[in-house]
């Protein structure tokens, strides 16, 4: 009986979590979101384009060579997932990165995976 009390106990406490552990596990979970959002060419392209300033479909369009549906469809994921602003200005929308981690992991990726000029 003594061994099954224990075990009951033993189980109880492998089930509770503390404060921390939850915080990490929040922490796990947006950044692996943040990372699937990244796990994509297009959208990585997206986004180094828009760490230099906010554009429009259309500049994003020239700038990158990216075809407009291709575009809408992966800026609409990226909106959704709350990576990139927008605001609109007569019939343009205009995107933006707003969030500084975005910013701060996009200049870490270019330090350790662009190409440099000579």
């Amino acid at each position: 009986m003594a061994e099954l009390t224990t075990s009951l106990q033993l189980a109880t406490l492998q089930s509770t979590t503390t404060p921390l552990q939850e915080a990490m596990q929040v922490a796990a979970k947006e950044a692996a979101e943040v990372l699937r959002v990244l796990a994509n060419d297009d959208r990585l392209l997206l986004l180094c384009f828009l760490s230099q300033g906010e554009a429009n479909v259309g500049e994003l369009e020239v700038a990158l060579g990216i075809k407009q549906p291709t575009l809408s469809q992966q800026l609409g994921v990226m909106r959704k997932q709350g990576v990139v602003e927008t605001r609109r200005v007569g019939k343009h929308i205009y995107y933006r990165i707003e969030d500084p981690k975005i910013f701060k992991l996009l200049q870490t990726m270019y330090e350790l995976y662009c190409p440099k000029q000579a």
